[in-house]
């Protein structure tokens, strides 16, 4: 199948090289050049946007930063919609607002063309090695349509239901994590502070019911100081900022959220943008005035 990529960044590299290596032609689209030249090395076509992508494809998968992003790669100048025949189908990959989502969809569906919002979760690690999560919203008929396509990016991919249900997924995901790698910082530094080896404490609560993913995916890197990204403290403010802005306009009261969203913006005005959202451990240490190692 030739399908359309838009977006190369640290998760669509690796996710359409996947979709390469399953067997697809790719036409690809980036504004930055690298990007592109490392997919058309593996046999992808470059473009200059969306808009000659639809004219080729069919399928177009978008995974971009945020909400303006895909808006202008969708409806803006040189825009998918552009060119788009009734019958294409977006599948939007991007963490978004759903009510953007939702937006976007409608106005698509007015020419004929369908759309998921299918955000994925994994990070980086799970994009190359094409065990993500996906979680999509829509018409059920097209999941079904390109649920094979997806499973070529993912370990599971899960029908939530209409339009921009699938990012109300992820943004429940994402405010789960950052209270989950809040709470994994606070223990930690309250263990140190009170004397008591944090990487034993880790050790002897991870069997219990206080393990989970996060506590074992960011307890080491907590532990070993190592902050490199797997998933930026910017990108986890703005998927906070999103599940703020969707949940104030359904009346949601979302007060973990929102200390969460003080927290990574504190990290933030620390200069700690770029590094890993278990930085935020960060936080807790320089309250406590110890460093948790």
């Amino acid at each position: 199948m030739k399908i359309g990529f838009i977006g190369l960044g640290i998760m669509g590299k690796p996710m359409a090289r996947n979709l390469i290596k399953a067997g697809h032609s790719l036409v690809v689209c980036d504004r930055h050049e690298e990007n592109v030249r490392k997919l058309t090395e593996l046999g992808a076509v470059s473009a200059e946007n969306g808009a000659m992508i639809a004219k080729e494809c069919g399928v177009i998968i978008t995974m971009l930063q945020d909400s303006p992003q895909v808006r202008e790669a969708v409806l803006g100048e040189g825009g998918i919609l552009e060119t788009a025949a009734p019958g294409t189908t977006l599948i939007d990959m991007s963490s978004i607002d759903p009510t953007e989502s939702m937006t976007i969809s409608g106005i698509l569906a007015e020419k004929g063309i369908d759309m998921l919002d299918a955000p994925v979760s994994g990070g980086e690690p799970k994009a190359i090695d094409g065990t993500l999560a996906v979680m999509a919203g829509g018409k059920k008929e097209t999941f079904d349509r390109v649920y094979d396509l997806l499973m070529c990016m993912a370990g599971s991919a899960v029908y939530v239901g209409g339009a921009g249900s699938g990012n109300v997924a992820k943004l429940a995901n994402q405010m789960i994590v950052a209270s989950n790698i809040a709470a994994v910082a606070e223990a930690l530094t309250f263990a140190k502070k009170a004397g008591t080896d944090p990487g034993k404490v880790y050790e002897a609560i991870r069997g219990g019911l206080a393990g989970s993913t996060v506590l074992d995916a960011k307890a080491p890197l907590m532990l070993s100081r190592n902050f490199q990204p797997g998933f930026r403290i910017n990108l986890h403010s703005k998927d906070l900022k999103n599940a703020l802005n969707a949940a104030h306009a359904v009346h949601s009261p979302v007060p973990v959220t929102a200390q969460m969203m003080e927290i990574l913006q504190c990290m933030q005005a620390n200069g700690a943008g770029e590094e890993d959202h278990c930085a935020m451990v960060k936080y807790y240490e320089k309250t406590a005035g110890i460093t948790v190692e």
